[in-house]
């Protein structure tokens, strides 16, 4: 990381980042969408004539405003005039109705809430009235507006609770994750640092800026001065001419996205997708070595992948300069200040190399969630997060994931991690992408079941072929798939496209 991006990272306050990158560099771009560009100093003095508008309408420090709003410009204005005001904020996905919503209104106790109105042919506000939302309005096309002669002082305390993120729901009971400015300016700082970005780079931000990794991104425009290209709703066809005209350098978001590329890639074999790039990064989501190869081989340009999730927005990052093999099979390494620990069912440290339940500790991890009956065990008595994920350090200090705790499927009483039979079939010609979830059964305890999503053009994948694909590439017979499911989309949340394996569990269970 630089010295400017070093100091700059030291920032107490979200608010005092954008205070200080818009003195050094007012008149560089941060924000481009569409034909508008968002300048530092105009991110800096247009939040803060927003926040003096929402202080006329009675949001004061410590007030609670939820917002579900697209990833816009604007957006990015609202949430930083929010930051400068110190409310607290509770950003809910744009994609998410009722039962979502509701829950999170519920939870945060939100004494605002603010909507788009009608988006892409859903009523939000008349969905908030619906909730009994209090203080609606309307957030899309103008901002509240005012003269910021008005307002209180900034926000000193960097470790107050301002941010409620919502998990992203993968499970089905969502969780409201507590998060302070310091905590997303360390996560952000561990992802700028890992990148090594300049301020030449041209970023992207395919995925909600209401999702974790929207602070995370927006942190690390602020500490290295680079702009980012936002995408109101995602579609690689109207994406893809934004990336050339903008000169995009990285791109991403997660790996569901890279196989998007690869999609469009494998149309113009030989061609350059987006000439400027050079650099795929995200997490999120696992990762099959598979899909490191193959965009590196075909797009010709380089992967990096990363940990992180909605407690710890930022865990580990690979590096662009690191090893091919390190790139393909780890999440790679953690920042300075971020400890992870491997221990065993009882709780117990495990050397390098051996499996056992990964734990975080350091700034960037969350203070908890908002149900106190949900935070019950979530640290350990050594201040350790206790995430629910398997996997094992290297000597090198490489983080290798092999699963959740409940992605290791007990067949007759062996362990079975779904991600090594997920990897293996990634490999497969037919397989655009594979789910592997354990489903009970009287006689074996639970039975091995993948569920594919088949490549276009491809033929019929039946359970014989597969078992014969996977015995060929070395996988013991007592891991074999019992059944076999084809489905022409896996189910994914709104976000990252994260898959929804209790979905699966509950629909072929």
């Amino acid at each position: 990381m630089d010295e400017t991006a070093h100091a700059l990272g030291a920032s107490h306050t979200l608010w005092e980042l954008v205070d200080r990158r818009a003195g050094l560099t007012p008149d560089r771009p941060v924000l481009l969408q569409g034909d508008r560009t968002l300048t530092f100093g105009e991110l800096r003095d247009g939040a803060e004539r927003v926040a003096a508008g929402l202080y006329g309408m009675g949001v004061r420090p410590g007030s609670v405003v939820a917002w579900q709003l697209p990833t816009r410009i604007g957006t990015v204005l609202l949430s930083f005039a929010l930051a400068r005001l110190g409310a607290v904020q509770s950003p809910v996905i744009p994609f998410y109705r009722d039962r979502e919503v509701g829950f999170a209104l519920r939870e945060s106790r939100a004494d605002f809430f603010a909507v788009p109105g009608t988006w892409r042919g859903h009523d939000h506000t008349a969905m908030a009235e619906r909730l009994g939302a209090r203080g609606v309005f309307e957030a899309y096309g103008a901002l509240p507006d005012g003269d910021p002669a008005v307002l209180p002082p900034p926000p000193a305390d960097g470790t107050a609770v301002r941010w409620i993120y919502w998990t992203s729901g993968t499970t089905s009971d969502p969780k409201g994750v507590l998060h302070t400015d310091r905590s997303l300016i360390a996560g952000g700082s561990c992802l700028a640092h890992a990148l090594h970005l300049t301020a030449d780079d041209v970023g992207s931000m395919a995925f909600p800026f209401a999702h974790i990794g929207g602070p995370d991104y927006a942190v690390m425009l602020l500490l290295y001065g680079f702009p980012a290209v936002l995408f109101e709703h995602f579609a690689m066809d109207t994406a893809l001419p934004e990336y050339r005209r903008h000169g995009v350098t990285v791109a991403g978001g997660s790996t569901a996205f890279y196989s998007m590329f690869l999609t469009e890639q494998r149309k113009v074999p030989g061609q350059r997708l987006v000439p400027t790039l050079r650099l795929l990064a995200g997490g999120g989501a696992p990762k099959p070595p598979e899909i490191y190869h193959a965009v590196v081989r075909e797009m010709g340009v380089q992967l990096t992948h990363g940990y992180g999730m909605t407690e710890v927005p930022m865990i580990t990052m690979g590096a662009p300069d690191d090893t091919a093999e390190n790139l393909a099979t780890t999440e790679g390494r953690p920042p300075a200040g971020m400890e992870i620990r491997i221990v065993d069912a009882a709780g117990r440290p495990v050397p390098a190399g051996v499996d056992g339940e990964v734990r975080l500790r350091g700034e960037a991890v969350c203070q908890g969630y908002a149900d106190p009956a949900q935070a019950a065990g979530v640290f350990d008595s050594d201040g350790f997060l206790v995430t629910g994920d398997v996997g094992h350090l290297r000597e090198s200090g490489h983080l290798v994931l092999t699963g959740r705790m409940k992605d290791i499927i007990i067949r007759k009483g062996e362990n079975i991690s779904a991600k090594e039979i997920e990897d293996l079939l990634h490999q497969h010609p037919a397989v655009a992408d594979a789910a592997v979830v354990g489903l009970p059964d009287q006689e074996r305890g639970e039975r091995v079941c993948a569920v594919i999503e088949r490549r276009p053009g491809t033929g019929d994948l039946t359970l014989a072929t597969m078992a014969a694909f996977l015995r060929g590439e070395g996988l013991s017979v007592h891991k074999l798939p019992e059944q076999l499911e084809v489905v022409d989309a896996l189910p994914r949340n709104a976000a990252l496209r994260k898959v929804l394996k209790y979905k699966l569990r509950e629909l072929y269970g």
